[in-house]
C-alpha cells in the first residue's frame, strides 16, 4: 500500500520532469571563404546524425551581431531525454570534428532555453520560416520583475496576432528571456502592425505604455535583437 501511495503522488512530479519544454541552441560562424563547404557538410551531418527526438532546425542568422553565423535548435527535449542520451559516439564526434568543424572558426556558442507556455502566444511547435529574437537580459534580482512585464506585454501580442514564443535561458550565460516572434506572414505582416505603443495602451489602459517604458528602465540591465531565416535544406529530413 505504501508503495502505491508513494507512486501515485510521485506521478505529477514525474510529468513535469517528462514534458518536452526544453531547446538545445547552438550557433556556430564558418570562415567567410567555406559557406559552401560548411552548408554541405552540415546537412549530411544532420540528416546522418540528428534525427527524432534530436532532429535539427537550422537558421541563417541575417541581422544584429551575429550576422553571417548559423543557428541550430535541437528538440524539444524533456531533461529526462537529454540525461539518457550520453555520448553520441565516436562516428558522429570525428565526423563533426573532420567534415564540419573544419570550415569553421573558433567562434561558437551553446545555450538550453524552457519554453514558457504561460508567457507566450503561440505552441512550442508551432514554427515559422522567419523569425525575429529579442534577447532581454534583467538587472540582478530583478527576474521576477521582468516576467510581470513580459505577462503584461503579451496582451498586447495578442491583440495583433502576433505569434510569440517565449523562452528563459538555463544555465547559459546571463539570465535572459529570449522573445521569439515567429513571423507567419513574412516581413510584411509585421510591418502592418498598429505601433507598440498604440495597442499596448489600448490593451492596458490609457497611459500604460509610459509606465510599461519606466518599469523596463529599473528591470531590464539590456536587450538586443537580431532576423533569422530557417533554412530547410540544412536542417534534419
Amino acid at each position: 500500500m505504501r508503495k502505491i501511495l508513494f507512486l501515485l503522488l510521485a506521478l505529477p512530479l514525474l510529468g513535469i520532469s517528462q514534458t518536452k519544454n526544453v531547446v538545445s541552441s547552438t550557433r556556430v560562424f564558418p570562415k567567410v571563404d567555406k559557406v559552401a563547404e560548411f552548408e554541405k557538410a552540415l546537412a549530411a551531418h544532420a540528416k546522418k546524425y540528428h534525427t527524432g527526438d534530436f532532429k535539427w532546425r537550422v537558421f541563417e542568422i541575417e541581422s544584429g551581431p551575429d550576422a553571417g553565423g548559423y543557428h541550430t535548435t535541437e528538440g524539444p527535449l524533456s531533461w529526462e531525454s537529454i540525461d539518457s542520451r550520453g555520448n553520441l559516439g565516436a562516428e558522429h564526434t570525428n565526423d563533426w570534428n573532420k567534415n564540419v568543424a573544419i570550415y569553421l572558426t573558433d567562434r561558437n556558442a551553446s545555450s538550453y532555453g524552457v519554453f514558457q507556455e504561460d508567457l507566450s502566444t503561440v505552441a512550442l511547435t508551432d514554427y515559422a520560416n522567419r523569425i525575429l529574437i529579442n534577447h532581454m537580459y534583467p538587472k540582478p534580482g530583478m527576474l521576477y520583475e521582468v516576467r510581470n512585464l513580459i505577462m503584461k506585454m503579451k496582451k498586447a501580442w495578442e491583440a495583433g496576432n502576433e505569434s510569440v514564443a517565449v523562452y528563459n535561458a538555463f544555465n547559459s550565460g546571463d539570465p535572459q528571456y529570449s522573445i521569439v516572434t515567429r513571423l507567419k506572414g513574412g516581413l510584411k505582416a509585421y510591418g502592418a502592425l498598429k505601433p507598440m505603443d498604440v495597442r499596448y495602451n489600448e490593451v492596458n489602459g490609457a497611459g500604460s505604455w509610459d509606465s510599461y517604458i519606466a518599469d523596463y528602465t529599473k528591470f531590464v540591465e539590456r536587450r538586443w535583437s537580431e532576423m533569422l531565416s530557417y533554412r530547410a535544406d540544412l536542417s534534419s529530413k
